[in-house]
């Protein structure tokens, strides 16, 4: 017999996913920032892990606002962002190309972990949880910014590809 669901319970494993996300980054964002070769990208990253250990505290927070705890779920969506992100790293070619290949696989992470948050903070606005809400607002606000950091970066990198293979063509 199924389950009986609730919005709370939706959130609360939402919540759980979240942080299931969140600590797996923790670890695979050093080894990206270890196999970025372009020094705003390494920047990134490493403000971004500072974010993602502040994400990381909220969720606690949240679970203990909600009473419960938030291990005890594997978010199998990050996981395999992880595995792609790992992938990108093992590449090997010009610096920008897999530089390029690595943010593709960071704006996935975000895209990802953007819409986690939007689906938690309509379920804790619907069940009138303003704090929450307003937690994982912060949150999403972050992932929105990294998100646009990487686009940026990603932007400069291509067109400083583009000049590269115009310049080579030239000499061709």
């Amino acid at each position: 017999m199924a389950k009986t669901r609730t919005i709370l319970n939706l959130l609360e494993d939402e919540v759980k996913d979240l942080y299931s996300a969140e600590t797996q980054l923790l670890k695979a964002i050093p080894k990206m920032i270890k196999g970025s070769n372009d020094e705003g990208l390494k920047t990134a990253f490493q403000g971004h892990l500072k974010e993602t250990e502040g994400q990381v505290e909220r969720l606690t927070k949240i679970a203990e606002i909600l009473n419960f705890k938030p291990t005890g779920k594997k978010c199998v969506g990050m996981e395999g962002c992880v595995k792609e992100g790992a992938e990108a790293l093992e590449e090997t070619g010009e610096e920008n190309v897999v530089d390029l290949g690595i943010i593709g696989a960071g704006v996935r992470v975000e895209h990802y972990e953007m819409a986690g948050y939007m689906t938690a903070i309509g379920l804790a606005q619907r069940i009138g949880e303003k704090e929450v809400a307003q937690l994982l607002g912060q949150s999403l606000a972050e992932e929105q910014a990294a998100e646009a950091k990487l686009r940026q970066l990603a932007s400069t990198l291509l067109k400083s590809s583009t000049m590269d293979q115009q310049a080579h063509r030239a000499s061709a």
